[in-house]
């Protein structure tokens, strides 16, 4: 197999591929050029979307040339790959804000040097597309029957699929096509739920051009009890600091599970292969691959500075003492905890807990920490507690704690 297509299978990438064979003896003798498509749907990525695009880098790396395909026009009408119900309609003008804030976010990972590495936007060639035209060409290529044999298609059949999101497929496989005549595109590369979409852009390729092109997907990642990986209490782990902070996404992979870490490393990192193996090796503290792969994962998606940060403010909260900047943080008046702020109150008005109803609960449960005077967390069970003013450090500060994991330094103005 290809070295390149080998450094994918061994770092846990490789889910399908339409001819693996084949696309390795390409690949041996030629650089070949790839793309992977992201729909702008929102403001800002998220770790799931990022899975492609570590292999992207490692494809670059490699010796071959990659297009980020920014879907400006399939965005106006949603992919039903995955989802149980249609997507939201965005408006034109979100979809360019959002487009223009994705391709700066994959530019810091990526690094487009508009030669070997650059984006397009399907909107260049869809949005004046002449529909009749469209039918003739590409439709007349595409048998209903076939299309539906696919998950995607036949999971939205039992809730509903818009004729409009039925034409999502054509328009994918158009994307292809565009690329393979436009930059001699011949891979492309994406999630497993795309599956269906890649092998239809093949197949429509080597219907209308006779040339043959392939497609490999990738693992939709879970932890090890089955989670999607990225969900946590509070959504998703967005690329954007405003929406997810690098103390929270540091954290997230600070505290994954034992036997997610080295699946992780290969993935998330670039490290070599025997490195990652390495720090999973018997033997070794789990702790310490933990806080690696946060410290590189979050250093690739926000920068060394905000990594070195993050790491110290996680030592910190859980070992005591330390610099404590970047831990997640609000501002509380003094005169609530002269007066007594009510436990169950701090926490929801903390961020904590999201509602009151959720603080009580941890409360009575035990999972309410509170600094004492020593400066020592403390759990706190009753949802009547007050928390005076004594509480509050020298320097204006009071640590709180929900459960085993999630800090907030509350700031006393």
């Amino acid at each position: 197999m290809n070295s390149a297509l080998e450094n994918l299978k061994a770092r846990g990438f490789l889910q399908q591929c339409t001819d693996i064979e084949g696309l390795s003896r390409v690949m041996d003798g030629e650089s070949i050029t790839f793309y992977e498509g992201t729909d702008p749907t929102g403001d800002s990525l998220h770790i799931g979307h990022m899975v492609p695009y570590f292999a992207f880098r490692h494809l670059l790396e490699a010796g071959h040339k990659g297009i980020a395909l920014l879907g400006g026009g399939t965005a106006r009408i949603g992919d039903p790959s995955g989802k149980t119900e249609m997507r939201k309609m965005l408006n034109y003008d979100e979809l360019e804000a959002n487009t223009a804030s994705i391709r700066a976010q994959l530019d810091r990972f990526v690094g487009f040097d508009g030669k070997n590495a650059i984006t397009v936007d399907n909107k260049d060639w869809l949005a004046e597309l002449n529909y009749i035209d469209f039918l003739r060409e590409i439709g007349s290529h595409f048998s209903v029957n076939h299309m539906l044999s696919f998950e995607s298609y036949k999971r939205r059949l039992e809730t509903g699929l818009s004729f409009i999101e039925f034409n999502y497929q054509l328009l994918q496989s158009y994307d292809f096509l565009q690329l393979y005549r436009r930059h001699g595109c011949r891979l492309q590369i994406g999630g497993d739920d795309q599956w269906g979409n890649i092998v239809a852009g093949a197949d429509l390729i080597r219907r209308i051009e006779g040339a043959e092109v392939f497609g490999i997907t990738f693992p939709l990642v879970t932890t090890a009890d089955g989670k999607k990986m990225g969900k946590t209490e509070k959504g998703a782990l967005f690329l954007d600091p405003a929406k997810t902070s690098p103390y929270d996404f540091f954290q997230y992979y600070r505290n994954v599970q034992d036997a997610d870490v080295r699946r992780f490393l290969l993935m998330f990192t670039f490290l070599p292969v025997e490195e990652c193996e390495g720090l999973c090796a018997p033997g070794k503290n789990p702790n310490e691959a933990k806080e690696r792969l946060a410290w590189e994962l979050t250093a690739l998606i926000h920068g060394r500075d905000d990594a070195d940060r993050a790491r110290a403010g996680a030592r910190a909260a859980f070992g005591g003492g330390g610099d404590r900047s970047a831990m997640p943080s609000i501002q509380l008046p003094r005169s609530s905890f002269e007066s007594g702020y009510n436990i169950v109150d701090l926490f929801a008005d903390s961020g904590l807990t999201p509602s009151k109803s959720e603080g009580r609960r941890l409360v009575q449960q035990g999972g309410a920490f509170v600094a004492g005077t020593d400066g020592e967390l403390a759990a706190i069970h009753d949802v009547a507690a007050l928390i005076g003013s004594e509480r509050i450090s020298a320097d204006g500060e009071l640590l709180l704690r929900a459960g085993k994991k999630r800090y907030c330094l509350v700031k006393i103005r």
